[in-house]
């Protein structure tokens, strides 16, 4: 009789479509605590896209790190505030908070560590995340100590 345990298949690669604010919660949450670099987001003004590339955090998984694609279509504008430029400085996303405007469109706030946040205007909700290669060891599983006083994106006047 062998004693070995049976080896688990490894998680399909992460596909999302977030077509509306309910959609768009569980994107933030897939997406919570993935790293990347200001040079990893992608503006295409005139095909109305912003790409983000970044390493994200498998929490459905635990312990591994993957590089995902974070695409937003149909965007208007986009504009960041409080976010380091320089090309190998490090963002971690906490969140991507939604406010309505014009049905079915809206604000994306992808909010950031240390309180820096892009603000990407939506025509509407079209948004797709996808992982993009095998997983690796995470170096740590992120902590989130201070959850209870995370705070509303601020007003932008």
């Amino acid at each position: 009789m062998s004693h070995d345990h049976p080896v688990q298949p490894s998680p399909e690669p992460l596909r999302l479509l977030a077509q509306d604010e309910d959609d768009l919660q569980i994107v933030s949450a897939a997406l919570q605590d993935a790293i990347l670099r200001p040079r990893d987001v992608v503006w295409e003004k005139a095909a109305r896209r912003l790409t983000v590339t970044l390493s994200r955090f498998c929490w459905e998984c635990g312990g591994t790190r993957v590089v995902s694609a974070l695409q937003f279509g149909d965007v208007v504008s986009v504009r960041s505030r409080r976010l380091a430029r320089g090309p190998d400085a490090m963002l971690e996303l906490l969140a991507i908070h939604f406010e309505p405007a014009d049905p079915p469109g809206g604000t994306a706030f992808l909010m950031f560590a240390g309180g820096g946040d892009l603000r990407v205007d939506l025509e509407c909700v079209d948004v797709v995340v996808a992982d993009l290669t095998p997983r690796w060891p995470a170096q740590a599983q992120p902590a989130h100590p201070d959850a209870e006083s995370a705070v509303e994106p601020e007003s932008w006047a």
